[in-house]
């Protein structure tokens, strides 16, 4: 180096050493950057870095006529600041003698006598801690080799080990590893003398390092793809959408392949089934994957995926069941007729109903009616609930197209109130207004509302929902609105959310201090990857150098700890978890509990946790022909054939359960009560149907009532169905 006359070559000590043929010339950029007579005066192209090779000379000849007061070699080119001292030396002498180069503004260089020092309170000078980056030990007192953050009170440093960090982070990730503060700790280690190089970090800087993240599986597997454009085919926002495995994202399906409704529900390939149910681990694995209750009376309440074999089967139960029959009201008596039995006997007027045998699998069965038990309770909670609200009305103006600003406002007025009767008044983006006071305009709202809910930046995870960390979200209250809203949902006749994790309801339910969270409940990727390195640490040498690479994390979450034995490594993953799940959010999830107070809703949850689990914690039941058969009631009158009526319509929900229809029944139930789904309070005037004399079916939905054809043949009734329920909803549609 033409300056400090060094032949080292260390860019973590001297910066990088440059070469330049050329001109004759090598120098280390830090020796550059801190002489004292010179400046950059060219372009960043120019000369080295801005320096021209002619100021260079100039101050390769000013240096030579100067000593350096530690090695006393001539070429001391850098002059302490303090304006009374005298002392030159070489870059590499001072770094030798501790003195202090500030990599800032002018580039200041103090000696050993006049350099800025740490203060500390006496309190804090005494013992050692650990360097929150080397895991080793560090003495707490003010030493050039010892540095302390200036916004965490026991955070210590090595220099060495910030000035390796500073240069691999660069300036946009160099921060404190405990707190993650950047301005104020930044300012104090410039200060101090570490370099802080204005580039990317240099894991950013890698070529091509995240390229095989921009690959996605985009194919069908499924034994029967029923798309005629190929297995390849994909058309994102459609039913020819590919889905990914949950598990392990190298299997796909089409949604209408799998029979899935929206891209939200959760799919899993065949392969990954299967290794689950050889580990044993499959219904713990459903569980996370769906977020639903624990065992109750011996019975889990887990919804199992479908068959790729019956594409279009709902998953609430197989094509061969035994429905149960519709509830009969006759208008002309005003009293409850006999319910339709397997035999139709002249004295009873009792109907043949014998449509397919009872389903094989016992325990699928006992899941369904503990599941269906559970909802039938959080239905007359919901109702006793819903006996607080008023008659007297508040409209909300909502625009679809910003569900939660416009939410957000209307729950925020002045004249709001959880107790009156809500209306929807939907709005345009062309300032045009449509009015309607439906309970389906209603559902629809909370619909969108509990949507954009699950995909809003207040939850993180991808099915099972943890709160996340939102610090404007914390300061705009937004997660008591959040909790808020939901209650208001559950009472007025909207839908559950369907997506909070075991662990986050167990929290609302019995306090955070008494859960303890898995690893499934970790959503951030690289938090989730650090955990499984220390848990699954198979020796004491491997945990050590798995904490020595995570220091960062660690440092960040407060978790630092002396390991001596590999047994340490499990209250280590338990004090992360219990950190990074719990008490990293205790201010949203205390906000949040206090917004689901409205209305009575979470005292009703921690009175009935596992009703509340049921529509929590997992998405709706997918329909099943039962399960709409169940919810209607068939009203007849005098001169209508009943019994041919309701074979009809039960045998058209079943051709429709089991994919030899144009519609689902989703479509029908949305067709008659302008809902998706059943919701958790149930439907309010109950779905009725009626026989009528008409051309085509009719729905009345501030009623539920369907009104449907007397036809002389079944193919008539099918007919007449899909072309009402297909035409009506895509006009809805457009």
């Amino acid at each position: 180096c033409v300056l400090c006359g060094r032949t080292d070559d260390c860019p973590e000590k001297y910066g990088e050493k440059r070469t330049y043929v050329e001109y004759n010339l090598t120098v280390h950029y830090y020796c550059l950057l801190m002489s004292s007579g010179i400046w950059q005066r060219g372009e960043e192209d120019e000369g080295v870095d801005g320096f021209l090779i002619a100021d260079i000379r100039k101050e390769v000849n000013r240096a030579a006529k100067l000593k350096c007061n530690i090695c006393k070699k001539k070429g001391a080119s850098i002059g302490c600041v303090d304006p009374k001292c005298k002392r030159s030396y070489h870059f590499p002498c001072g770094i030798q003698k501790e003195c202090i180069f500030q990599f800032m503004e002018d580039f200041r260089s103090y000696c050993w006598e006049h350099k800025p020092v740490q203060k500390f309170p006496d309190k804090e000078c005494r013992g050692t801690s650990q360097c929150t980056i080397c895991l080793d030990l560090v003495e707490q007192l003010p030493m050039y080799t010892v540095l302390k953050s200036p916004c965490c009170k026991n955070a210590w440093f090595h220099r060495e080990c910030l000035q390796y960090q500073a240069l691999s982070a660069g300036i946009f990730f160099f921060r404190c590893t405990v707190c993650n503060n950047k301005d104020k700790f930044q300012k104090e280690m410039l200060r101090m003398g570490i370099h802080i190089p204005e580039k990317d970090a240099s894991w950013e800087l890698e070529e091509n390092a995240y390229q095989d993240l921009l690959q996605c599986y985009q194919h069908c597997d499924i034994k029967r793809c029923l798309c005629k454009k190929g297995r390849d085919y994909n058309e994102p926002d459609s039913k020819w959408e590919i889905k990914r495995c949950q598990c392990c994202g190298s299997r796909g399906t089409h949604l209408a392949c799998s029979s899935m409704k929206s891209w939200e529900q959760n799919w899993e390939c065949v392969e990954c089934q299967s290794i689950f149910a050889k580990s044993g681990n499959y219904s713990k694995q459903k569980k996370r994957s769906l977020a639903t209750p624990e065992k109750t009376d011996g019975t889990t309440c887990l919804l199992e995926e479908p068959s790729p074999k019956c594409p279009r089967q709902s998953p609430g139960s197989q094509r061969n069941f035994l429905l149960q029959s519709p509830k009969m009201m006759c208008q002309n008596s005003l009293s409850p007729c006999s319910h339709l039995e397997h035999q139709l006997t002249p004295a009873s007027n009792r109907v043949t109903m014998s449509l397919s045998p009872l389903m094989s699998n016992r325990n699928w069965s006992l899941r369904k009616k503990q599941l269906r038990k559970q909802q039938r309770e959080v239905s007359n909670i919901l109702n006793e609930l819903k006996l607080q609200v008023n008659t007297k009305t508040t409209r909300l103006n909502i625009n679809a197209e910003n569900i939660w600003n416009s939410a957000l406002k209307g729950f925020r007025q002045r004249k709001f109130s959880p107790t009156n009767t809500i209306e929807i008044k939907f709005t345009n983006c062309k300032n045009r207004s449509k009015t309607d006071t439906s309970a389906a305009s209603k559902h629809h709202f909370f619909q969108l509302l509990m949507l954009h809910l699950q995909n809003s930046s207040l939850f993180e995870g991808s099915s099972a929902k943890n709160l996340s960390l939102d610090f404007q979200a914390v300061r705009e209250n937004l997660y008591f609105e959040a909790g808020k809203m939901i209650a208001v949902s559950l009472v007025h006749g909207g839908p559950s959310p369907g997506f909070f994790s075991k662990t986050l309801f167990d929290c609302l339910v019995y306090g955070p201090e008494n859960v303890k969270p898995a690893l499934e409940d970790v959503a951030d990727v690289d938090v989730a990857q650090t955990i499984k390195m220390i848990k699954y640490a198979n020796s004491l040498s491997s945990l050590q150098s798995t904490i020595h690479d995570c220091y960062e994390f660690l440092a960040a979450a407060g978790c630092l700890r002396p390991i001596t034995a590999l047994c340490d490594k499990n209250m280590l993953v338990n004090d992360i978890l219990t950190h990074h799940v719990i008490k990293r959010i205790i201010s949203p999830l205390e906000s949040f509990r206090q917004g689901l107070k409205t209305l009575g809703v979470l005292e009703k949850m921690q009175m009935h946790p596992d009703a509340f689990s049921s529509i929590l914690c997992h998405k709706p039941e997918r329909l099943s022909a039962e399960t709409i058969c169940d919810l209607f009631t068939i009203h007849s009158s005098s001169g209508v054939n009943k019994v041919e009526g309701a074979d009809f319509w039960i045998g058209y929900l079943q051709d429709v359960e089991s994919g030899e229809s144009v519609v689902t029944l989703e479509d029908i139930l949305l067709f008659v009560t302008g809902s998706f789904s059943i919701p958790p309070i149930g439907f309010d005037p109950e779905p009725t149907i009626k026989f009528l004399h008409i051309r085509y079916p009719v729905a009345n939905r501030l009623l539920n009532c369907l009104e449907l054809p007397i036809t002389k043949t079944y193919e008539q009734f099918k007919n007449k169905m899909e072309f009402t329920i297909r035409n009506t909803l895509r006009v809805e549609r457009e």
